[in-house]
């Protein structure tokens, strides 16, 4: 009866042995030259140029949110899409309901920005926006944009 467990015995001795003989060669192998630079933290190589912020912005948190909803929705379907015939029409109303406060709940999401991660946008004033006198040259010198792809071309606006 014992006889079974053995390998699994065996297996956790053999990687307790792996884990101590890895320390003792680290141990005793690892050259040592400890200076400031090595004891400080490792953050990928950078040196920070100021303190990190206190709080995280609102939108970390609401992709957090979607990330949970959407994990949610995958262990409620997977049972259901085993067993959906045996559930009948209750089944079917059940994911029905799910799947519309999902749809909810992720509009809800979309509609407070959750998914707007570039700079806020800023209102264009109407008569500078669309205008007759507007052309590519005209927009890319007062904006101050360059154009890219364009080098070595005849002819056009630009």
């Amino acid at each position: 009866m014992l006889g079974q467990y053995l390998p699994i015995v065996f297996l956790i001795v053999l990687a307790f042995l792996f884990a101590a003989l890895s320390f003792f060669a680290s141990r005793l192998l690892a050259p040592r030259s400890p200076n400031d630079k090595k004891e400080a933290p490792y953050e990928c190589g950078i040196i920070p140029g100021r303190e990190a912020p206190e709080r995280f912005p609102v939108r970390f948190f609401l992709v957090a949110m979607i990330f949970i909803v959407f994990d949610i929705e995958i262990i409620f379907f997977y049972p259901w899409a085993i067993a959906h015939g045996e559930m009948g029409l209750f089944g079917l109303i059940a994911v029905l309901v799910f799947s519309l406060a999902v749809f909810e709940s992720f509009v809800y999401l979309i509609g407070n920005g959750a998914l707007e991660w570039g700079p806020i946008r800023r209102e264009a004033q109407t008569g500078d926006v669309v205008s007759a006198t507007r052309t590519t040259s005209t927009t890319v010198s007062r904006a101050g944009i360059r154009q890219v792809g364009l080098e070595g071309r005849t002819g056009g606006d630009s």
